[in-house]
């Protein structure tokens, strides 16, 4: 018995060689493609995980350690138990944290995360009592990827949400 083998033409052959180069071309292309990605991405500096606008919020009765330790625990739950130091961690991306944290969070991004100039965006309408009972708010955490350190002692809670807005308020 004979075999025959059917003869490819040249042609066929032809097209089968150009398809070979073209899909190797293709693959070759691809390679190169998929390392500009890796090499940009090795060339980054190497970012913290987690939320870029974030704050660890503290707030304790008393002048901060210098010597007053009478905190009144007055309004936005700015007394732990026992007179000790609340904190939480607020966050922005999304907002979260504590009930007020949406407008918290958006007071913030119009200072760009500078807690010192949110007395800009209050009410002048807010009258407190003259009664001495110091709170220390301290603020610690990244705002756009830079850092933030903020610390204040204030005269009373009152004058604390005067000048911070919903930034401190704590659940209670």
């Amino acid at each position: 018995m004979t075999h025959s083998h059917p003869r490819r033409s040249l042609t066929e052959h032809t097209r089968a060689a150009k398809a070979v180069r073209a899909g190797l071309s293709a693959a070759a292309a691809l390679l190169v493609l998929g390392t500009v990605p890796a090499l940009a991405a090795a060339q980054e500096p190497l970012r913290e995980p987690g939320p870029a606008n974030w704050l660890f919020l503290t707030i304790t009765p008393g002048d901060g350690g210098r010597g007053d330790t009478r905190g009144d625990g007055g309004q936005n739950g700015t007394r732990g138990e026992g007179g000790h130091s609340r904190g939480i961690l607020l966050t922005c991306d999304p907002p979260q944290g504590h009930d007020r944290a949406v407008e918290a969070c958006a007071q913030l991004a119009k200072v760009d995360g500078d807690i010192s100039r949110l007395q800009r965006l209050q009410s002048d309408n807010t009258f407190c009592t003259m009664i001495y009972a110091p709170v220390t708010a301290h603020a610690r955490g990244t705002w756009g990827g830079r850092p933030v350190e903020y610390r204040e002692t204030f005269s009373n809670s009152c004058a604390l949400a005067a000048r911070t807005g919903s930034v401190f308020t704590m659940d209670s």
